[in-house]
């Protein structure tokens, strides 16, 4: 984790919208591994899980994480969202040394070319499986008559069995395979030091554990990989400062 003087964020202060439970927390990583001074303003989730009005107002679709810049260098408060862009623009701004370095456009090299691609990975094809597992599990687990709970558990299970559960499988195969054939002997997706997409696949193997039976007997470079993650002090001092300011602290509602 490193540490750095005020100065090198030249008067800039970044607080970071965080929401219990959620992806927010992958942001609070990555600004403790690049040793920046933040502020988190703390949203709690409704009683049906879902992220307050009060979000709206830093931007208009509500959502977590969103992170908002304000700098003498700035005329305007910067209002970033989408933790993939956030983490982009933190680590182009603050911390380039976690971007592979690109050996040039049209042969990147396979760290920089590994990093590109985890980083939409994440998003755009695990986290829209495990959204899909998070409703399902509402859907089961919902408060309904018992005549009815035959129902919601028939088709939550079938969704289960022939959609999440096979899909699953091939995606968790996948990055076992890429880590254990990542360049210069793995450890981390794009070789043998952690990078920004490192970090954005942190929060949704905590949720397969919860959703999506992702186990260490079943995935054991996998889940040996999110302890490693989990272990680094970034990611400890993440969970302290939220600690400090909420009182306790839960990856995954």
């Amino acid at each position: 984790m490193a540490t750095l003087s005020g100065d090198h964020q030249q008067g800039a202060k970044i607080t970071v919208h965080w929401l219990e439970s959620s992806r927010a927390q992958r942001i609070l990583i990555l600004l403790e591994e690049l040793g920046l001074q933040y502020e988190i303003k703390p949203y709690k989730r409704d009683k049906d899980g879902l992220a307050p009005p009060e979000l709206a107002q830093v931007h208009p679709l509500g959502k977590s994480p969103v992170v908002t810049i304000t700098s003498p260098l700035q005329d305007q408060p910067l209002v970033l969202a989408e933790t993939g862009a956030i983490i982009e623009y933190l680590t182009e701004r603050w911390g380039p040394q976690l971007i592979p370095k690109r050996a040039s456009i049209e042969s990147p090299g396979e760290s920089n070319l590994r990093n590109r691609y985890f980083m939409h990975y994440v998003e755009g094809s695990l986290m829209s499986l495990l959204t899909v597992a998070a409703v399902m599990q509402n859907i089961k687990n919902a408060p309904v008559p018992f005549f009815i709970k035959p129902i919601t558990k028939a088709i939550t299970g079938k969704i289960g069995e022939s959609y999440l559960e096979p899909n699953f499988k091939s995606h968790f195969e996948f990055l076992e395979q890429q880590l254990k054939s990542a360049p210069g002997g793995g450890g981390y997706l794009c070789g043998n030091t952690m990078v920004e997409s490192d970090i954005m696949l942190v929060f949704p193997l905590q949720a397969a554990q919860a959703w999506a039976g992702l186990s260490k007997a079943r995935y054991p470079v996998l889940m040996a990989y999110l302890e490693r993650m989990v272990e680094r002090e970034a990611y400890k001092q993440a969970e302290r400062r939220v600690v400090e300011v909420e009182g306790s602290f839960k990856p995954v509602f």
